[in-house]
């Protein structure tokens, strides 16, 4: 186990009608969805980061991702021992149609209303969705 807390990133693709990509996970956190993300790499920007885990999983080019919230992911922590703190990114514009590109970590895409958010629901893809909807950066301590 890890003694210090992981960087993740997660990105918000909003489509012109207001709904978002979301992805049904296998593998790591097996049975969530989640926004489409994954690690920082080292040396690696936020923006970078982004446009490179939406291209590995989905096979779409971002552009001009721009940073939105952090989370801490403590429901992860105590449900699987992995304490994440994450970077959420959003975007509205981008090239290309998903697809799931690595199947060994995704089983389905879909785009969905912020909204209504199908579950079970990875914590730190949950908390960055209700920060962009609630226009904060932080929602606070949630343990």
């Amino acid at each position: 186990m890890n003694n210090r807390p992981r960087i993740g990133l997660g990105i918000i693709i909003v489509r012109d009608d207001g709904k978002i990509l979301v992805a049904k996970r296998k593998g790591s956190h097996a049975q969530y969805y989640s926004i489409p993300g994954g690690h920082l790499e080292l040396g690696e920007t936020f923006e970078a980061g982004a446009v490179r885990e939406v291209e590995e999983e989905h096979g779409i080019r971002i552009h001009d991702p721009q940073v939105i919230a952090i989370t801490n992911s403590l429901e992860t922590y105590h449900n699987e021992g992995l304490h994440y703190i994450s970077v959420i990114l959003l975007t509205s514009s981008f090239s290309g149609t998903p697809e799931i590109k690595e199947p060994n970590k995704c089983e389905g895409i879909m785009w969905v209303d912020p909204r209504h958010l199908p579950e079970p629901h990875f914590d730190a893809s949950k908390l960055g969705i209700e920060c962009w909807l609630k226009g904060v950066m932080y929602l606070g301590a949630r343990s």
